[in-house]
């Protein structure tokens, strides 16, 4: 057992538990040569709570010194969903009670994604109904990512007055066409033919099938024929058919500039942009300008640089007063449209934006470059 009292991961088969205040909410299972990791908190859609982190990151380190796993699985136990994304729930009554454990927080989730990314060995997600946030992060670091049918990727961040987290800034900013800037500041939700296109799953494979892949990689089977042996033509991509649309409207040079265009459409486009003011009007102006800003930096990034950035932002987002508005009035109460702090875009000033990007002067996120991360540890 360790120290808080969850028993350890061993060479052999078996199965351990991480357990959260509200119960069981990681299941860590060794199945011959596969390590499979396993969320399961269904009443809250497996959102990712500290327990959870720190119990994957525990694992991967785990798995990764165990000669005998060859693979690791990352999976789902709750029908509809992979995960939701961070616990902002939890992050939220830690940044009323105790800011500094809340930072920590915040830290963990980036030192999760950078555990991911070092990981040496093949990782599989696979995903199967709603994947946002966070919950996306952390399969994206993987080397496979298999979509199930009824995958459903969004970011809904903006609207509850945070940001996309988990690194996923750097992956926006590679999407062509300004889809990657689209999707962030209005959260709109593609399946899984987008999604390949864009890179965020690398195989869509019927969820019936995930049970096949678990025992050919249990039996030490190639990760590579064993996914692509059963990938399957997921369709056309919709959201790449619109790639014109949204390039005109999201690959302008500001944030103003993209509302200011949506503000004269094309006649063919006003549609389009109507819906997509809406949805702007919707999120917490402050969050739209810090998203923007972030993606836009992030297209000179590397995945290391992009975590730290991330932790400086969420580090004082969760002092902003828009992050309790959201998270009280859409997570917690579900009480309606949250007060934003300010109200308009027009009145977030470019100075008031720039102060969550600020190297933090109490330290800086601490991560570990990727050769001391894949070191043999005892």
């Amino acid at each position: 057992m360790d120290g808080n009292g969850r028993r350890r991961i061993s060479g052999v088969d078996g199965v351990s538990a991480c357990d959260g205040a509200d119960g069981k909410a990681l299941r860590i299972e060794r199945r011959g040569a596969a390590g499979l990791l396993t969320l399961e908190r269904p009443a809250e859609l497996n959102a990712i709570c500290g327990d959870m982190r720190r119990g994957l990151i525990k694992a991967l380190a785990g798995f990764g010194r165990d000669p005998g796993v060859y693979a690791v699985v990352l999976r789902s136990a709750v029908a509809g969903v992979f995960s939701i994304g961070s616990d902002l729930s939890e992050l939220l009554v830690a940044a009323t009670a105790d800011l500094a454990a809340a930072r920590r927080a915040v830290a963990e989730t980036c030192v999760l994604c950078w555990t991911v990314e070092c990981f040496s060995k093949p990782t599989v997600s696979l995903l199967e109904g709603r994947a946002t946030g966070a919950g996306t992060g952390i399969a994206l670091y993987g080397t496979h990512r298999v979509a199930g049918e009824h995958y459903r990727f969004s970011l809904p961040a903006t609207r509850i007055g945070y940001f996309p987290d988990a690194g996923l800034a750097r992956a926006l900013a590679a999407m062509p066409d300004g889809i990657g800037l689209y999707l962030a500041l209005t959260g709109r939700e593609i399946g899984r033919a987008d999604a390949l296109a864009l890179g965020l799953v690398t195989h869509c494979i019927a969820c019936e099938r995930f049970g096949e892949i678990e025992a050919a990689l249990a039996d030490a089977e190639p990760v590579d024929p064993v996914l692509d042996d059963r990938h399957e033509d997921p369709g056309p991509a919709q959201l790449l058919e619109e790639a014109a649309r949204i390039r005109r409207y999201f690959a302008a040079p500001t944030l103003a500039d993209c509302i200011a265009r949506l503000k004269s459409p094309e006649a063919g486009d006003r549609a389009f942009a109507e819906q997509t003011l809406m949805a702007l009007a919707e999120r917490s102006p402050m969050a739209l300008a810090v998203t923007e800003r972030l993606i836009r930096r992030a297209a000179s990034l590397d995945i290391q640089a992009t975590l730290r950035l991330d932790y400086r932002i969420g580090s004082r987002l969760i002092e902003h007063p828009d992050f309790g508005a959201g998270v009280r009035a859409l997570v917690v109460e579900l009480a309606g449209s949250p007060s934003w702090s300010p109200a308009r875009i027009e009145d977030v000033t470019s100075a008031s934006v720039e102060r969550f990007f600020m190297p933090r002067p109490d330290g800086e996120l601490a991560l570990p470059d990727r050769a001391a991360m894949q070191a043999p540890r005892a």
